[in-house]
């Protein structure tokens, strides 16, 4: 079966067709950073109008792409995220489906996500433990198999990928900042600033990275006062970068020792980090499993996987469904009902 994925939760408008037989036949994606980036962060009602603007045309062009003339069923992110966002895609999902009489089906968008490793030809296997790290979510999921999740940790305020956009905006860095505080870190000493590394002697497995984001703050202020922030900036950078992934990865392996993890996915936006990469290859013993760099972000491509996984969850088009909130752990295995 060719199940069209749309992912519309914030402010990529991604389209890709999955088959069940070929894998990924065709992807397409459209950012919206350079309208955001002049009010530096996402404006909602911006991100709506854009995806209803590319929406369309970026289905017609994976349809042909894949030489495909319509789908058997269409796939579309129901939530978390954007409410206005999420109900484009929803509302075109369902309307393509009666045009064609094909299902559709919701999915949680960060099971897509958790899922998009499946893309790869090295996929992993159920059982393993999954490290959520995207713009709005850091979270330690024990996957037991789909949809039998069970949230072993997640941050107490701000989220990983939030805390690279809200230093790299301390230090002057460009939207979206995560992304360019990382490009600059790599050429910085990471032990130049001894910041904290929060939570890692506490017990659990829950996350909090607004200490670590206060620190860089009150380091910037102090160069900021003795004129040396432009000559810091690239080591504060590195010190930021090197403290939170030291987190990530510190919190992960405790969790698959305690747990009896043998494989560890890491997916989400800031799984396209290059030392969150390399660490956890280096200090994790069991497997590591990544999408490749264009599935880290929000994608069409992994919408379509995951429906196609859970083709017993397809229901009839008609019903517009769009969950800004949506717990990932609420969730159960395809044909249950419960999505």
């Amino acid at each position: 079966m060719n199940v069209l994925g749309i992912e519309t939760s914030c402010d990529e408008t991604g389209v890709a067709l999955y088959s069940t037989e070929r894998g990924l036949l065709a992807d397409a994606l459209h950012s919206q950073v350079d309208l955001h980036a002049v009010y530096g962060g996402v404006v909602p009602e911006i991100a709506s109008r854009d995806h209803i603007r590319r929406l369309l045309p970026l289905i017609r062009q994976v349809l042909a792409q894949a030489g495909v003339a319509r789908p058997d069923a269409i796939a579309y992110t129901a939530g978390p995220g954007l409410v206005g966002a999420l109900m484009v895609g929803s509302g075109m999902a369902n309307g393509l489906g009666l045009a064609w009489n094909c299902p559709v089906i919701p999915v949680h968008h960060m099971e897509g996500h958790l899922l998009a490793p499946m893309l790869e030809e090295n996929s992993p296997e159920f059982p393993f433990l999954a490290l959520l790290v995207s713009g709005g979510h850091t979270m330690l999921i024990g996957v037991r198999g789909l949809g039998e999740y069970d949230l072993l940790g997640t941050t107490l305020d701000d989220a990983v990928g939030e805390a690279f956009d809200k230093s790299a905006k301390l230090l002057g860095l460009g939207y979206p900042g995560g992304p360019a505080l990382a490009a600059l870190a790599e050429s910085g000493n990471d032990a130049a600033f001894a910041l904290p590394r929060p939570m890692l002697n506490r017990p659990g497995f829950d996350f909090s990275f607004s200490g670590l984001k206060t620190a860089v703050m009150l380091v910037v202020r102090e160069a900021i006062a003795n004129g040396s922030l432009d000559a810091r900036r690239v080591d504060i950078a590195a010190s930021f970068q090197r403290a939170a992934v030291d987190t990530l990865v510190g919190r992960t392996l405790q969790a698959a020792r305690k747990e009896h993890f043998e494989r560890v996915v890491i997916a989400g936006g800031v799984g396209a980090n290059k030392l969150l990469r390399k660490d956890m290859a280096e200090r994790f013993a069991g497997e590591v499993y990544y999408p490749r760099m264009a599935y880290c972000t929000d994608n069409g491509a992994m919408i379509a996987v995951a429906g196609a996984l859970r083709l017993a969850d397809a229901k009839g088009a008609g019903e517009i469904r769009a969950r800004a909130r949506w717990a990932l752990d609420s969730l159960s295995r395809p044909g249950t009902g419960a999505t």
